[in-house]
């Protein structure tokens, strides 16, 4: 906990109050094209993580590439990334290194994506509302650095920022989780039903944040959930 507070003193320092909030049936809108607008939500890890899961749902009419999840270190760039580089398609990088996941064209809809990795098998998984994809295989043995920067809506270039504008998010982005660990498929489904989830590292119920440019919260439009 002291660590903890600790980073939050210093990241405050450098960039501004942050906000602990519930944002359940709220939604991040970036409103700008291109924009450097981004949020910087909850610290590091405690750990080092040999495993994780990143979930979160999205919609937008953008065709050109952008970034949705960025784990930078002061090493590693891409340490975890979830980027879109073009419609129908989603990268997942673990240490600079990444896979692709081709996946349904969903235009004009939320999209709920979940991301896993295990560093013990190099296992990488990729769900799309709710549905698994062909699992590849990515960093085996690698161990993901805690001491990072987490943005939403943008890919770091360098810890922190560094942002390409034609790579940032335009649209609104919603239920942002992180878990030091693996789901279980069942979770994988909870996650996108928008059920009672296990205790995250990093949760749309409790999530620290901050607004950096032009993002507003705001109540979600409709139920982002199709079943």
């Amino acid at each position: 906990m002291e660590k903890l507070q600790l980073w939050l003193f210093v990241l405050a320092g450098l960039s501004g109050a942050i906000t602990q909030e519930d944002l359940y049936r709220k939604v991040f809108v970036f409103r700008k094209d291109p924009s450097d607008a981004h949020v910087i939500v909850k610290p590091e890890p405690e750990q080092p993580l040999q495993n994780f899961t990143v979930c979160l749902r999205s919609f937008t009419d953008l065709t050109r590439p952008y970034g949705l999840f960025s784990y930078a270190t002061k090493a590693q760039d891409n340490e975890i990334l979830l980027f879109k580089p073009k419609p129908g398609e989603y990268r997942l990088y673990v240490g600079g290194e990444f896979v692709t996941f081709r996946v349904p064209e969903n235009r004009m809809d939320w999209e709920h994506v979940c991301a896993g990795w295990e560093s013990t098998t190099g296992i990488a998984e990729f769900w799309v509302n709710g549905k698994p994809l062909p699992r590849k295989g990515l960093r085996k043995g690698y161990s993901v650095s805690a001491e990072a920067v987490i943005i939403l809506g943008q890919e770091q270039d360098s810890f922190g920022g560094g942002f390409d504008l034609y790579n940032s998010f335009t649209g609104e982005m919603t239920d942002v989780y992180m878990w030091g660990y693996g789901l279980s498929p069942g979770k994988m489904r909870a996650a996108y039903q928008s059920l009672q989830l296990p205790p995250s590292a990093l949760g749309w119920r409790n999530l620290q944040y901050e607004i950096k440019g032009d993002v507003a919260v705001k109540p979600r439009l409709r139920d982002t959930l199709i079943i």
